[in-house]
């Protein structure tokens, strides 16, 4: 696709605008890698207290990876169906793009995987054995406040917890009312609905590419993908509302933000099929 401008009746300045705020959009997802970082490396802190060996390493840090990995295969979809012309995406180009888009897909299936982990071992939930203030006298457990979220059990707070319904995960000493659980396990459930429903989304799209680059997206196929893709944008959007209701305003402007993107790149295969089927 050659990056014209195809969008009639826009002036240069609104155009420039358009195209300032879609990479300022690209730049700050780019942010949130560092940001998503962040608060991974404080939970992996108390959830991995003996430290995070190298196959955990997608499951400690799985936000910020599965982040990464989709920044780099966004500035793919961007470079194929925006910046670089029809001619360019040919030979060397268009496997260097490919290598990266399948380096890409290797986390990206990885965080999924990741996704789903931490979904299982939030069924893993045992009752405790004593009371908060017991075990915070041996020292060593954590409390879960929300989502990644962990403060330590001293006796200082133990009291806090002494009419609640206590569990605490299988496989890490930490512990937390039920009903906090409950809802981190909801969330974890959403976080395998969004990472199952972007995944099912690259992979119509870059089917939409391929088909695109070869001159076979006609009209029909391109409206029977626009109706799949609908939908997983419409899950997506639920995931995206149910995160900023739960008060994960982290998530929830991700999520936002990554509707907003891929809206641009699915502009650009909406201008770039037009384009060639008006040839």
């Amino acid at each position: 696709m050659t990056e014209v401008v195809s969008l009639v009746g826009i002036s240069v300045n609104r155009y420039t605008l358009f195209k300032l705020f879609k990479y300022t959009v690209y730049c700050l997802l780019a942010y949130n890698v560092y940001a998503f970082f962040v608060e991974n490396h404080v939970a992996a802190g108390t959830i991995f207290a003996d430290g995070v060996s190298l196959g955990k390493i997608i499951e400690a840090y799985n936000d910020s990876i599965d982040t990464l990995a989709w920044v780099l295969l966004l500035m793919v979809f961007e470079l194929e169906t925006w910046v670089l012309s029809d001619a360019r995406l040919k030979g060397g180009t268009k496997w260097l793009l490919n290598a990266v888009s399948a380096f890409c897909y290797v986390f990206i299936v990885y965080s999924f995987y990741g996704y789903v982990s931490e979904m299982v071992s939030l069924t893993h939930l045992l009752p405790m054995a004593g009371s908060a203030c017991d075990v915070a006298a041996g020292g060593g457990w954590s409390v879960v406040l929300e989502q990644d979220d962990y403060t330590p059990l001293t006796v200082a707070n133990c009291g806090s917890l002494a009419d609640v319904h206590l569990l605490r995960l299988a496989d890490a000493q930490i512990v937390g009312d039920a009903s906090v659980w409950r809802e981190i396990q909801w969330l974890a459930w959403v976080d395998v609905i969004n990472a199952g429903a972007w995944l099912l989304v690259v992979a119509i799209l870059a089917f939409d590419v391929w088909l695109q680059l070869r001159h076979e997206l006609s009209d029909a196929i391109m409206r029977y993908s626009q109706i799949v893709k609908g939908l997983l944008y419409f899950t997506l959007l639920i995931c995206a509302i149910y995160w900023g209701y739960s008060g994960s305003l982290l998530e929830f402007w991700d999520a936002f933000l990554w509707l907003v993107a891929f809206f641009f790149i699915e502009m650009n295969l909406f201008e770039w099929q037009a384009e060639t089927s008006a040839e």
